[in-house]
């Protein structure tokens, strides 16, 4: 199948795991998994995608209002985040600063400059605030909260802790850097473009041209690790490091998306006609131009499968790999479709 239909992706199965409470996290096959609950991660990337959505339908204007009250709610007064909640609506984790809280604050920190209506804009703004009384130690926590103050910085509000955000990430993500690895960890992990982009929008808010350099010196690095015979061919689950070139399973749609987005930002720093080739690389493996040349959605509910076998896709359609199939759908539209 390929990726180039006519339309982008509906939106069924994302209104299918979204109930009046959040966003189920997991699915057997299409069928959500309502023991499983729901999660800010996946709640704060529909909140990205939706904001970025060009025209929301009125269903879709509803999930963003939803699912940017379950983000605020998950925020504690000290600026921690709870990320886990059952079928009921009560939070079973405690707050804490980990990878979720770096996405809430992606989330927020898009709906803040982005949502449709002033109060959204406004109380995500509040939120955003309210998380960045403290930074994560965590390297993609904060990378993934640099996305959202980038966001923030870009488009018109001059908020000191969104600088400290940025600022955080300026220091963190030229670490352990070496013209051999040129990557701040020692290991790939997952969603690592998004530390690229981080490292780009950093540099954009600080206006520090050696900064986005980095970030797209680390973007080109992890493609030349990532494409093979012409398609990406991603890490996988259980990561990568120097001189782990084979190709391995069980390859997973958000580090796609991740390479989606950052591609994407770095066209628009750049304006250089390669970058929306590589978007349309990164679509194009959800339509079957990956290692086993299998399609990694199905077009006709706007679901995306979780995870790439050497065997095919695994057919559980939940939230991640959902929102990791239409956020890198949104991507191609609009890069590339009228290119």
């Amino acid at each position: 199948m390929s990726a180039d239909f006519s339309r982008t992706p509906p939106l069924d199965h994302l209104e299918r795991l979204t109930t009046s409470i959040g966003m189920y996290e997991h699915a057997l096959f299409h069928e959500p998994k309502p023991e499983h609950g729901y999660c800010v991660d996946d709640v704060a990337r529909g909140l990205v995608f939706l904001c970025r959505e060009p025209k929301l339908s009125p269903r879709a204007e509803k999930m963003l209002d939803l699912y940017l009250n379950f983000t605020l709610a998950a925020i504690t007064e000290d600026g921690a985040c709870h990320n886990r909640m059952d079928d009921k609506g009560h939070w079973t984790d405690e707050a804490g600063r980990g990878d979720w809280w770096g996405r809430a604050c992606w989330g927020l920190g898009f709906a803040a400059t982005h949502a449709p209506e002033p109060g959204q804009r406004a109380a995500a703004l509040d939120g955003f605030r309210l998380l960045s009384i403290t930074h994560s130690p965590d390297l993609r926590a904060i990378s993934f909260a640099t996305l959202g103050a980038g966001e923030i910085l870009l488009y018109g509000h001059d908020e000191g802790v969104a600088r400290n955000i940025a600022l955080d990430a300026k220091t963190r993500l030229s670490q352990q850097i070496s013209p051999d690895w040129f990557w701040p960890e020692t290991r790939l992990g997952y969603s690592n473009a998004s530390l690229a982009e981080a490292a780009m929008v950093a540099g954009q808010t600080l206006h520090s041209e050696e900064l986005i350099d980095c970030g797209m010196g680390m973007l080109e690095f992890l493609l030349t690790l990532e494409i093979r015979d012409g398609h990406l061919s991603p890490t996988p689950v259980g990561g990568r490091g120097p001189g782990e070139t084979e190709m391995e399973f069980d390859q997973q749609p958000i580090e796609v998306a991740a390479i989606a987005d950052a591609c994407a930002r770095a066209w628009t720093i750049t304006g250089d006609s390669r970058w929306p080739l590589e978007i349309e690389r990164a679509w194009g493996w959800f339509g079957g131009d990956n290692d086993v040349g299998a399609a990694m959605f199905d077009p006709k509910t706007g679901a995306g499968f979780d995870g790439l076998h050497a065997h095919g896709p695994n057919q559980n359609q939940g939230a991640e790999s959902t929102m990791a199939m239409l956020s890198t759908a949104q991507q191609y539209y609009k890069f590339c479709a009228t290119t």
